[in-house]
């Protein structure tokens, strides 16, 4: 009888899961593992909204695999460390990992190459849709620009979207511990799990998002972040799935699909960013911890950043063109340091992965991947555009919501009691000039 463990870490699924599915091949029966690692908390990953929602998954993903005939073991301590003792108690010959990008993900799966040696199967492909470092450009590591990244990624062969197993023996007598139980920071968190987000990804409207996933207050983007994230979905699964169903609205998704393996492939190549500039321009940051904290509490005078700052301690979540007007208005109109504000964001995010959100942060400030380092967004241009009549801000700042229409954009006009701009708006105009070079 042949033993072999399926170590979970982010692909936190049944659905389409390439290291469940390698470690049913490679033994009779299979012990799915998950560890929870004090490390996580030291390397700074164990924010309480991202707890609360791996509790939700774990508890669903045991579930789901004890309608298998199987269970979720759980041990707490070193990853490694306690995948070699599992693997002494069931005498387990393989063990099975998704490959990882962050600089923790490295050093767990070196640890653990100390452990098995060839033992240890590292399976790319199943954090995304194309592994990191699968595709590179003649003479360099990585893409460093999204276009030719996504021509490329577009034409590379993706793996057969596998199916959940419907049986799964696990030895007896390999102990566990109790699930973990946390309590979020925000208060409207959604459910985390494969069963809850299969019925989020059914429930969406994909034909919509070409046109209006920008519309602030339609709120019509996928929410499958956190999913995704987690690994209760596939990306892969997401992506095939998008284009059997075709349309504007699924290549759009699928686009977006893309820059998620983007960065994934950049932070691979280049660790250093998830902490340091990519592409340093040498910035001396503007330091205002007032300004600071009033950008992080949604008191900065302008309603459609505080809306999106609110939406986002409330929900542990932000509407995609949210995230860019808020990034950029601490980036590049408070000229504040690019890293408060991935910081605050990693803090809340349920999503909050390194390599998105912080590449991400960085494409804004003008030090990451985007050939235009001086792109700004005007938070009042961006309000006219994406939330014409208030609404979103009125349902994040209901202490405006007496403000009629496109008025509610411009508060110190019709609103004294509403705090008075951080920036006022000449000074914010003209900062936005410089930033863009015409002055």
């Amino acid at each position: 009888m042949t033993v072999s463990i399926a170590l979970f870490t982010q692909d936190l699924r049944l659905h389409d899961n390439p290291v469940l599915h390698a470690a049913r091949a490679a033994g009779d029966e299979v012990v799915p593992l998950f560890v929870l690692d004090p490390a996580v908390e030291a390397a700074g990953f164990a924010a309480p909204n991202r707890l609360a929602f791996l509790a939700d998954c774990l508890s669903d993903l045991d579930a789901s695999l004890r309608r298998t005939g199987s269970r979720l073991v759980l041990r707490r301590g070193d990853t490694a460390e306690q995948a070699a003792r599992v693997a002494t108690e069931a005498a387990a010959g393989t063990v099975h990992l998704a490959a990882g990008v962050s600089a923790y993900a490295r050093r767990r799966e070196a640890a653990l190459r100390k452990h098995f040696g060839d033992r240890l199967h590292v399976h790319d492909a199943s954090l995304t849709v194309v592994g990191a470092g699968r595709l590179t450009p003649a003479n360099r590591d990585h893409y460093a620009v999204f276009t030719p990244y996504h021509r490329v990624w577009q034409e590379a062969p993706w793996r057969t979207v596998l199916g959940a197993p419907r049986k799964l023996d696990t030895p007896d007598g390999i102990g566990g511990e109790h699930l973990p139980t946390a309590r979020p920071a925000s208060p409207a968190l959604p459910r985390g799990g494969e069963t809850a987000a299969r019925e989020v990804r059914r429930r969406w409207d994909i034909d919509a998002y070409a046109d209006i996933h920008d519309d602030l207050a339609a709120d019509a983007t996928s929410r499958l972040s956190p999913y995704l994230h987690f690994g209760c979905l596939s990306p892969t699964e997401l992506a095939v799935r998008a284009q059997q169903h075709g349309g504007d609205g699924a290549q759009a998704f699928v686009r977006q699909l893309a820059w998620r393996d983007f960065h994934h492939q950049v932070l691979a190549a280049r660790p250093h960013a998830a902490r340091r500039d990519y592409r340093t321009k040498d910035d001396h940051w503007h330091h205002d911890d007032g300004e600071a904290e009033a950008w992080r509490r949604g008191r900065t005078g302008y309603p459609i950043i505080d809306a999106a700052m609110r939406q986002l301690a409330h929900e542990g979540w932000m509407h995609n063109r949210g995230r860019l007007l808020t990034a950029s208005f601490l980036a590049k109109s408070l000229y504040l340091d690019w890293r408060i504000g991935a910081a605050h964001f990693l803090s809340l995010l349920v999503d909050g992965d390194v390599a998105n959100n912080q590449l991400n942060w960085q494409w804004v400030a003008g030090t990451g991947t985007d050939t235009r380092p001086n792109r700004v967004l005007n938070p009042l241009r961006q309000a006219d555009r994406y939330d014409p009549d208030g609404t979103y801000v009125r349902r994040w700042v209901p202490e405006l919501a007496h403000l009629p229409g496109a008025t509610i954009h411009r508060p110190w006009l019709l609103a004294p009691d509403y705090p008075a701009p951080i920036i006022d708006p000449d000074t914010l105009t003209a900062r936005l000039r410089h930033a863009r070079g015409l002055d």
